[in-house]
């Protein structure tokens, strides 16, 4: 009989859970993923493609609560709330904005960059396995373009995190951006560049092929409901499922804004909330992108992929099963008019995905506590596709019992206890 202990059983199929399973697959685990959707179909189908390998500014940060009522009471705002959700919110909207403090933030961004800097390198590591795969990876600036200079201040502490970490960032004049994005409306006449950075053109294909990878070595990919996980006998967690029960000597929740429900289910309670995330693409728009744009006055991003151009952003704390609002997402059409002028919007198509937030941005990276054989990988926020291959190699590490040279006690899965 083959060596049960070398089994593992993932519940989630985007970037986390498949970069996840590829690193246990070269420690010679046998991995099965579980998951409602196909591969890469949920939240890491739908995001801007950054690989923001320089990011370690938590979304909460010192005073960003003043900015809260505003945001809350403008619809077309860069964050959003469900009203009816809000009672059931409250306690995380208060460890949001404890996370906030300046005694905490020091450590916050640290753990951020060690999930996220190495990201550009490891999908291409991962990538160069399979032939041409390495072409949906391209090395790239991320732009936040202003309306004038005087709305940068480098000194600003999220510009400082990044900059005493070692980002490669500059700011440049309207000349300097008309070079690298020609088609980026003069109304916006200075940006701050964040250099060597990534991006992967067509998310939903890098997630696909990942998936082929994974199946390649022999992994096991079905799709089916996960309803409910309860302990057995001998440390197993049996699974009841769509397709029936299946039992997991090892298992990993990684399923993304659903890990939360996973994880009460065995008596494990974390702040997770679902941050909801809308995107508009844009066929044959008549124009290209050379880099990621962030638009710093409305939070959203503008890439363009193979499928055309990516409108992605804002946020909208909601619950899980509450119906998406499109308007959100139709609203970003007229705010990529004003940045791109010539701009044609005649085909498009909207979405939205659940982004799975935690009230400080650090992803959850471990053991579930009080068991020995279950892990959690989720919280990664707005950088689910940037930190998934590190989130991996760390994953692979703890469930093989195998030294990494990285400190996993930011990551608990009990901090906020």
């Amino acid at each position: 009989m083959a060596d049960r202990g070398r089994e593992v059983t993932l519940v989630g199929a985007g970037f986390v859970g498949l970069c996840c399973a590829l690193y246990l697959q070269e420690k010679g685990f046998r991995v099965r993923i579980l998951d409602r959707l196909a591969p890469a179909e949920g939240c890491s189908f739908g995001n801007a493609g950054v690989l923001a390998r320089s990011s370690c500014t938590p979304l909460s940060m010192p005073g960003l609560w003043r900015q809260i009522p505003a945001w809350l009471a403008d619809p077309d705002g860069p964050m959003a709330v469900a009203w009816s959700q809000l009672p059931g919110l409250a306690p995380w909207l208060w460890k949001f904005i404890r996370a906030g403090g300046r005694r905490h933030l020091d450590a916050i961004a640290e753990a951020m960059l060690v999930v996220n800097s190495p990201s550009v390198e490891l999908f291409r590591q991962l990538l160069g396995r399979r032939r041409g795969a390495e072409r949906l990876i391209r090395d790239s600036s991320y732009i936040f373009i202003y309306r004038s200079p005087e709305e940068i201040d480098l000194q600003d502490l999220d510009w400082r995190l990044r900059i005493e970490r070692g980002a490669d960032i500059v700011q440049l004049d309207r000349s300097e951006l008309e070079a690298l994005e020609p088609e980026i409306s003069p109304r916006y006449q200075a940006a701050v560049e964040i250099r060597q950075q990534g991006r992967t053109v067509n998310p939903g294909r890098l997630g696909k092929t990942l998936a082929e990878m994974v199946l390649d070595q022999g992994g096991r990919i079905s799709r089916c409901e996960v309803h409910r996980l309860r302990s057995a006998a001998a440390g197993d967690t049996v699974l009841e499922t769509s397709v029936g029960e299946v039992r997991a000597p090892q298992l990993i929740i990684c399923a993304g804004a659903w890990s939360g429900e996973l994880a009460r289910q065995l008596g494990c309670h974390i702040p997770l909330v679902p941050d909801r995330g809308y995107h508009l693409s844009i066929e044959n728009p008549g124009v290209s992108l050379n880099n990621s744009i962030s638009v710093a006055q409305y939070r959203f991003a503008l890439s363009s992929m193979e499928m055309g151009l990516r409108c992605a952003g804002t946020s909208e704390l909601g619950g899980l099963h509450s119906p998406p609002n499109y308007r959100r997402s139709r609203m970003l059409a007229s705010l990529a008019q004003q940045v791109l002028p010539r701009l044609q919007i005649d085909r498009t198509s909207e979405w939205m995905g659940q982004r799975p937030s935690l009230p400080d941005s650090v992803p959850m990276i471990a053991r579930l506590p009080g068991y020995a054989h279950v892990y959690i990988a989720c919280g990664h926020g707005h950088l689910g596709l940037t930190g998934a291959p590190m989130t991996g190699r760390i994953m692979a590490s703890l469930v093989s019992r195998e030294p990494l040279n990285v400190d996993i006690n930011p990551y608990r899965a009990d901090r906020f206890q």
